[in-house]
């Protein structure tokens, strides 16, 4: 779904936004070439200027989403990390030199020791590490809608929110079973 999702608390919403540089519904991708991997990866200020990406880094970097999302669709059900995603998520944080920082404030942090585009992708691990940390990670989810799978911020009361939106995707999946049921009933 292209359209608008709760934002995540401070720079989790990073980690959301990546996410969604790909929009299944729409078939479209915001990551097509390393220089649009550059661009988002300094907008979201995780790349130091002067750093580029390459065909190698971009191709890293999609799998990293792509890990992310499957990440992400394990937290509906407070399911472990699926061992593919698992590889993909923990060979970019060795590949950035994640490290745990004490910080004055917030203690043991991750961070990433290495520059360029593997240090920005485990600038955005570090994200997570301190979403789960804070317990904010477990609300970052993706739509349930396997044509969607648009990551969205869960702000339901119970953390029980399936669909990127009640009004598209939710409604959707209401209709559809409506349907079903009514299908039955009259056969």
């Amino acid at each position: 779904m292209s359209g608008a999702s709760t934002p995540a608390p401070g720079r989790l919403d990073t980690v959301r936004r990546f996410v969604n540089t790909l929009d299944i519904e729409s078939a479209t991708d915001a990551l097509t070439t390393p220089a649009d991997l550059t661009a988002w990866l300094a907008s979201a200020s995780l790349l130091a200027g002067g750093s580029e990406a390459g065909p190698d880094d971009l191709g890293r970097a999609v799998a990293v989403r792509e890990a992310l999302r499957d990440a992400l669709a394990a937290n509906h059900g407070g399911d472990p990390i699926p061992a593919g995603a698992l590889a993909v998520l923990n060979d970019a944080a060795a590949r950035s030199r994640l490290t745990a920082t004490l910080t004055a404030s917030d203690g043991w942090r991750p961070r990433p020791a290495a520059d360029g585009v593997d240090g920005a992708l485990g600038g955005l691990l570090a994200l997570v590490g301190d979403a789960m940390a804070d317990g904010t990670w477990s609300r970052l989810k993706v739509c349930v809608n396997d044509t969607c799978r648009w990551a969205f911020y869960d702000e339901s009361r119970a953390r029980s929110g399936k669909w990127c939106s009640m009004q598209v995707c939710g409604n959707r999946a209401k209709q559809q079973a409506w349907r079903d049921r009514r299908a039955e009933s009259t056969t």
